[in-house]
Order: structure tokens, then sequence, then C-alpha cells
């Protein structure tokens, strides 16, 4: 257990690299289980999670190793389907194993996932999916268990566009016998960049980051290199950090196409950004703007993932700005806390009403999710004083070590036990 002190009135500047991308890495790493032959990984950022997925599947024999600026997996020896119940309740991705165990094995068993405590997200979807693939599903115990001796291609329509169903019906889709489509798929950066390293191994796969994504099944896979995509939360992120703090940073690795919603809500603010190819420059204001409206949407709509760092830009913003949290249900858990450094903040079920006051006071306040988690960073780094926030392991799940990130850019930030 580690808890962050972050020292207050800091003014961000400086140059930082993006790294890999925690939610596109997560189902890769899933995805290497279904070739034989190693794959080499690069930008892989060595996350809280990243860690547990390796040790998922290093559980199911599988070998994993750094090697330089890479990730090396040679899934040739693995030998179970059956993934480990503590792991799988320590990381809510480990529901990506399903596909890729149905797609090596034609057996999955494994049991509810876990993960941070943000809202029901029911994996319906997923076993549905699943089981319009023709595979044989149980729940015993709250264990699943999936027999997919007969998956077969179809057409795979979801209620709902749910990044982790799309994601987790690709992967089983190309062990499949016949083509699949799924139809109202998730549009996300990150599905696109599963079908990269997909048709990278051998699949066969079109339409990733539209509604409709083609599989054809029964391809022979093989290894590959591959780059994940950069990190457009990280990103993100680091450009609510300067907003909040009047701070002047560049961003390099950096896709702005695929943060335009942020952009644009950061630009609403007052901030000056600038968009390369592979880099952008953002100039914060003295003080933000109020932002009118923020409403999370799926792709290409806000992110969930930058709700929080969009609150704590808002608590300090000139006006009073509104959040609609539409795709969970209970990820206002940052909004106390920042209330506990001068926020005024009203929540009422999905929507918080945000007043910005001038300024934040430090505090000693409690990460209860990763964005949350990140977002009390950021108002730490607005406030008087000095913030000191516990539960940092939450953080850890997907910024590697967001301290260094931080000092890198003028912050005073470190890391204490806690």
């Amino acid at each position: 257990m580690s808890k962050l002190v972050v020292m207050g009135e800091a003014k961000l500047h400086g140059e930082m690299r993006v790294p890999g991308a925690k939610n596109s890495v997560l189902p890769i790493l899933a995805a290497s289980l279904l070739t034989d032959e190693p794959v080499r990984l690069y930008d892989c950022p060595r996350l809280l999670d990243v860690l547990n997925m390796l040790r998922i599947l290093r559980t199911l024999g599988v070998k994993a190793e750094w090697k330089s600026d890479a990730l090396v997996i040679d899934a040739s020896g693995a030998n179970s389907y059956e993934m480990p119940a503590h792991l799988s309740k320590e990381l809510r991705s480990s529901i990506f194993m399903l596909g890729p165990l149905l797609g090596r094995f034609q057996r999955a068993h494994c049991t509810f996932p876990g993960g941070c405590e943000i809202g029901m997200r029911p994996i319906d979807l997923h076993l549905h999916g699943l089981a319009s693939l023709n595979v044989r599903i149980r729940e015993e115990y709250g264990d699943i268990l999936c027999d997919g001796s007969a998956l077969t291609g179809a057409v795979v329509h979801l209620d709902y566009p749910s990044v982790g169903a799309t994601e987790n019906l690709m992967m089983a889709a190309v062990a499949a016998k016949g083509d699949t489509v799924i139809q109202n798929a998730a549009r996300e950066p990150e599905i696109a960049d599963l079908q990269g390293f997909l048709n990278a191994i051998g699949c066969q796969i079109s339409g990733a980051g539209s509604s409709t994504v083609t599989i054809v099944g029964g391809r022979k896979r093989h290894g590959a290199e591959y780059r994940i995509m950069p990190d457009r939360i990280v990103a993100g992120t680091m450009m609510c950090a300067a907003a909040i703090t009047g701070g002047k940073i560049e961003l390099t690795n950096a896709r702005a196409s695929d943060a335009s919603s942020v952009i644009s809500k950061l630009r609403e603010t007052g901030c000056d950004i600038q968009l390369y190819e592979s880099a952008v420059r953002i100039c914060g204001p003295v003080r933000p703007r109020e932002l009118k409206l923020v409403e999370t949407l799926p792709h290409p709509g806000f992110p969930t993932d930058m709700q929080a760092q969009m609150m704590a830009v808002c608590s300090v913003a000139d006006g009073t700005g509104i959040i609609v949290e539409n795709v969970f249900e209970s990820r206002f858990k940052h909004a106390a806390e920042l209330m506990r450094m001068g926020a005024n903040i009203t929540v009422k079920d999905r929507t918080a009403i945000v007043r910005g006051v001038p300024t934040l006071m430090g505090a000693e306040v409690i990460a209860r999710d990763l964005r949350g988690g990140a977002a009390l960073c950021l108002a730490g780094l607005r406030a008087s004083g000095h913030t000191v926030i516990h539960g940092a392991e939450h953080v850890d799940r997907g910024y590697e070590r967001i301290e260094d990130m931080l000092t890198g850019l003028g912050a005073d930030v470190r890391r204490e036990l806690d």
C-alpha cells in the first residue's frame, strides 16, 4: 500500500512521451494465447493491470518476459483453460480471456471478474454474444464454464456497443467455423488496435472502428511484432493537468484524433491546443472557463475514463458545469474526495453539478478507483498546500508511476509507504 504526496500551486511545463494504451494492451495480451508462435509487443506499459494479466497467462502455461524495449509472449506451452479465481477477482479485464481460451482450447473456465468498483458492468453481453457463436455456457457458484467445441460463425447484434464484448467476440470468432459479423460493435480506437494485432498474427478482420466488424474464421495464426497504440486516456489526463494548472506542455507519441472529444472540451475551458501528426501542444488558461455540459457516451462521445479528470478541471473553473455519467452508475466516488479539498459539487444519481471555486485546499483524500485517483492528483496540483492521496495502487492500474510523469513536467509529487 502506498500514498502520493502532491505539492500544490504547480504550473506544469515540458515534454512527455505518451506510453502504450492500457485499454489496448490487455485484450492484446489475452489474444496472444491464440498463436503457438512468439509475439513481441512494443510500447507495452508496466502497469499493475498488465502485471496481473501476465500472472494469469503464466498460470495457463504461457511464457512472458521483458526483453529490452519489448514484451515477448510465447504461448506454445499453454496447457490450461482454467483461470485462477484469485487472479480473476483482482482484474476486471480477465473476462477478455474467455474468447482466446475458447479459440485455443474450445473450453474456458473462469470466475466473475473483479476490478474497480465503478458500477455493475454486467458481462451478460459477453455471454450472450458467445452463445450466438454456438458456445454452451453454464454458470455455477460464481464460475463461468464455456464449451466451444461447436464454435460457429454467426451474425451477432449487441444490444449495447460494449468494448469488452466486442473484443471478446472478435477473439473467439477467429477460431470459429465460418464468418462472423458483429453489429452495433463498439467503435473505440482500442478495437481497431486489437484488429491490427489479430491481423498481424494471420487473422482476417475488417471494420473495427465502425459499428460493423467482420471476422473470417479458421485462418492459421502465427507470430508477429506489434506496437501498442498510444494511451489516449493518459494523454487526456496530462492535458487536463495543463488545463488545471495553467501549464504549457507538449505530448509526443500522441494521436489527437483519438482524443478529439476531450480536446474539444478543453478548448471550451480556454486552453490553446495545437495539433500535429503525432504530438499535441497545450497551454492552459490562468483559470479555466466553465463547461456547460460534459456527458459521457460510447466513442466517439466523451469517454467515461476522462470524466473524473474533467470534474477536477471544472472544480476550479470560473462558473458552473454539469457532468452527466451515462456509462457507469457508480462513477462519482471522487466527488466526495474533491469536496474535502474545497470543491463545490452536488451529485444526484448520474448527474453532478460543479460550481467552480478559485482555489482548492490540500487535504488527505482516498483514491477509490483508477481514474478518480488520477483526478485527485490533478486537483492536488492546483490546491494550496499539499495533498495526500491514499490508495495509490488504484492509480497504478492505469498510469506507470504517475509521480514520475508529473515530476518530469515540473510538479512536486512523491510516493510514500502508507
